[in-house]
């Protein structure tokens, strides 16, 4: 990596896997430190030829990833290489795996999205999109990701409605592959883990390239999104809103937090 991981670390004890541990207190948003390290992190997965199996969890038992810190500081690159780092993952013959609880909105719910499967604790994990009820539009590919995997109907619902769902709702709209309860969450990720650890690289990558034909949005759909959701950040609106937001309590630890989806429509 070029520079000093500050937002997650990487647990290499088992051959084949990657066991990454997203943790930015308080309330590990995503901010641009964190996608400049996804992006270094996919460039060092398509370097190991045996890694198999790339796992996301968070340190943080209330969220997976808030959304994104929109305040907080400037990718290396300029504009955070999200897009890029996101579809790398996606055609990489490593599978990505996502573990989730507590809140995945906006940022962190396509951050999850973006991995090729999505596990989720029953009792914990809460997904939204919360983004219009801010005055934006969501810009790290929901857009173009969730028709795909939940349908037109289910996403417009989703986005415009800017509520959160409960683990059980997102299984069913097909949001994630499955909710789990709690207590036995771990223990079947660690099963299926250890399925495919098990399992032929080879056969493993030629199956998921060739699965990728389908199901994947068009890259350059997903990056004129990104600077449509640039363009949103100015609409005087959303500039309203944010503050507000931020006045009642955005990126801190307590209630506005817990409940976005309660309390977007008073902002």
């Amino acid at each position: 990596m070029n520079e000093a991981q500050t937002r997650m670390t990487v647990d290499k004890a088992t051959p084949g896997l990657w066991r990454v541990t997203l943790d930015h207190p308080p309330i590990n948003t995503i901010d641009d430190r964190m996608y400049d390290e996804i992006y270094d992190l996919v460039e060092r997965l398509e370097a190991e030829a045996c890694l198999k199996i790339l796992t996301f969890e968070s340190a943080n038992p209330e969220f997976f990833l808030a959304h994104y810190g929109v305040a907080e500081s400037t990718s290396r690159f300029g504009k955070p290489r999200w897009i890029e780092a996101a579809t790398r993952l996606a055609m990489s013959k490593t599978l990505s795996i996502a573990i989730i609880r507590g809140r995945a909105r906006g940022g962190g719910s396509e951050f999850a999205l973006a991995c090729d499967l999505r596990f989720a604790s029953r009792e914990k994990a809460i997904f939204g999109q919360p983004e219009v009820g801010f005055g934006l539009i969501p810009g790290g590919g929901a857009l173009e990701r969730l028709p795909l995997l939940v349908g037109r109907s289910r996403a417009i619902e989703i986005v415009l409605g800017a509520d959160d769902f409960d683990a059980d709702t997102a299984e069913r709209y097909g949001w994630i592959n499955r909710a789990i309860p709690e207590a036995e969450l771990d223990g079947y990720v660690a099963n299926f883990v250890r399925r495919v650890l098990s399992f032929d690289g080879q056969a493993l990558s030629t199956a998921k390239a060739i699965l990728n034909h389908a199901g994947l949005p068009d890259e350059a759909r997903l990056r004129s999104t990104q600077a449509s959701f640039g363009a949103t950040l100015r609409w005087p609106e959303a500039l309203q809103r944010m503050a507000k937001s931020r006045e009642r309590g955005l990126g801190i630890a307590g209630e506005f937090e817990l409940n976005i989806g309660r309390h977007v429509v008073d902002l």
